[in-house]
């Protein structure tokens, strides 16, 4: 695993501006699914081996939070963590771990639907403004749970639940998730409308599936959670999806530094939108097995970008698509419609001459021919990575601090884009 982020917070990333990048990158499996898959062995006994694991800070993390619960995590092979759920849980999440990781919220779903009961701290992790849990509570209390909420605790409680029929107003991920875990073993049925149609929820239902249970509509809007008797679910083993922002990550390294490279395990159908927009800009990208090829030649040209719920542009791709429009040709416009304060980040990249404006929920993004290098910080996980990617077009050095974001979401990232090309330590 990763260091500690103590150990971390004296590290910076060195990025010079680079020619074309050539190689293969593969592409590891993603943050956000298998910290979910993790949390959901909380919901039947046994042994678990996940494959396809990233080797990241956050995958720690949720380890030291499940095994305060009762799950033990050991390392079993390359990318392979293997997990041990022996029957003994204490539902109880410690604020000294929830608070470093906002995917700590995803036991809530587990616990209360298999255990009854469950306490955890409200959840930490990035810092781009809020992001409450009102549809999370609303979901189960409209399966039978009560809530209260007292010195930073959520406690919830519900001797079992039962199946019911939820909208959401939005299609919140975290919500989706938590309402899946809890209905598995809720009596009778209940039916998502307007869920979350993510990549990563469709693989945590896959390995719901696998585990016995019985869900329908999976990669849709309507879920159908078809509850099974506590206690009738079983262990599985389950390969990870490939990360479709680290993916999107290596394509922004190539558009802006120029070359051609081979992302295997980058997967189309998980990111089309976003390829699409990517291929406006002037990038060619084919499909090939197992992965797809991206080649950029000559300058990128400025579009127009909105965030939307997927299958739409996901906001953390946004701090990318800023960062290849700053060295594009033209003006482009990026529209933030799901969390506003995620702009923080464009402070940053206006250290390095990015002529970018903002105004509420809009970036106004004028292209330059080249940044200039110097010291910059992340600000969270996604905005890190674009700092890097960033540096790759900067004249000169530019000098990245809170490396430990970075870690959080990125398996090796200084490492893989060094071995195509990239002049790029890790001091």
């Amino acid at each position: 695993m990763p260091p500690t982020a103590d150990l971390e917070s004296e590290q910076q990333i060195v990025v010079r501006k680079s020619g074309p990048l050539l190689g293969e990158i593969v592409v590891p499996g993603a943050k956000n699914s298998v910290l979910k898959l993790m949390a959901a062995t909380l919901l039947a006994e046994g042994e678990y081996r996940l494959s396809n694991v990233p080797d990241i800070a956050d995958v720690a993390i949720m380890a030291d939070l499940l095994d305060a619960i009762g799950v033990s995590t050991t390392i079993s092979g390359p990318n392979e963590i293997t997990m041990h759920n022996g029957g003994v849980i204490e539902p109880v999440a410690p604020y000294e771990l929830v608070e470093r990781i906002r995917a700590s919220i995803n036991v809530l779903g587990p616990l209360l639907g298999r255990y009854g009961r469950v306490r955890l701290s409200l959840p930490g992790g990035d810092d781009f403004g809020s992001r409450p849990i009102d549809m999370h509570v609303a979901g189960l209390e409209a399966m039978g749970a009560t809530f209260e909420v007292a010195h930073g605790d959520v406690e919830a409680r519900a001797e079992r639940l039962h199946g019911a029929d939820i909208t959401f107003e939005f299609p919140s991920v975290g919500a989706t998730e938590n309402i899946v875990t809890a209905a598995v073993h809720a009596k009778g049925t209940t039916v998502i409308d307007n869920a979350a149609r993510e990549p990563e929820i469709a693989d945590l239902c896959t390995m719901l599936v696998s585990m016995g249970a019985d869900i329908e509509g999976v990669g849709s809007s309507t879920l159908v959670v078809h509850g099974v008797e506590p206690g009738s679910l079983r262990s599985t083993d389950h390969r990870t999806v490939t990360d479709r922002i680290q993916a999107a990550t290596y394509i922004a390294a190539a558009a802006v530094a120029g070359g051609e490279l081979f992302l295997r395990g980058a997967r189309r159908e998980d990111m089309e939108m976003v390829l699409r927009r990517f291929s406006d800009m002037g990038l060619r990208i084919v499909d090939q097995h197992h992965g797809l090829t991206v080649c950029s030649e000559g300058r990128l040209r400025s579009i127009d970008v909105a965030t939307l719920p997927y299958p739409g542009i996901a906001t953390d791709y946004k701090p990318l698509i800023v960062t290849m429009l700053a060295v594009a040709d033209g003006v482009g416009i990026v529209t933030e419609n799901l969390y506003p304060g995620r702009f923080r980040y464009v402070e940053e990249l206006q250290r390095l001459g990015a002529d970018i404006r903002t105004d509420g929920h809009h970036a106004v993004v004028r292209g330059l021919p080249s940044l200039s290098g110097a010291r910059v910080r992340a600000p969270d996980i996604r905005a890190g990575a674009a700092l890097v990617v960033a540096g790759l077009a900067a004249e000169g050095e530019t000098m990245i601090s809170g490396v430990h974001h970075i870690d959080r979401g990125y398996d090796d990232l200084v490492g893989r884009l060094a071995a195509v090309g990239a002049s790029i330590d890790r001091i």
